[in-house]
């Protein structure tokens, strides 16, 4: 019997990102700075559209993504 596998806190971030549409800034570790949408990701890239440009980044050349909002992944009251 196995334990159900748990989603990472990238994988909820990612999602919620995608899910939502909001408006990133990407920083990369060669200093770039990317904007855009997510709309899609896997276990080594991300996708990110800009107008009718699509970019895809691997996720070791980020350093930081910053939704241009607030995002809350974890429902304050489940912290009683």
């Amino acid at each position: 019997m196995t334990a159900p596998k748990t989603p990472s806190i990238q994988d909820v971030f990612l999602k919620h990102l995608r899910d939502n549409k909001l408006d990133v800034t990407m920083f990369l570790v060669n200093g770039i700075k990317l904007q855009g949408q997510i709309s899609r990701f896997d276990n080594f890239t991300v996708m990110l559209v800009r107008g009718t440009g699509t970019q895809v980044v691997f996720k070791h050349a980020i350093s930081a993504i910053h939704p241009a909002e607030p995002v809350q992944l974890i429902d304050p009251a489940s912290f009683g």
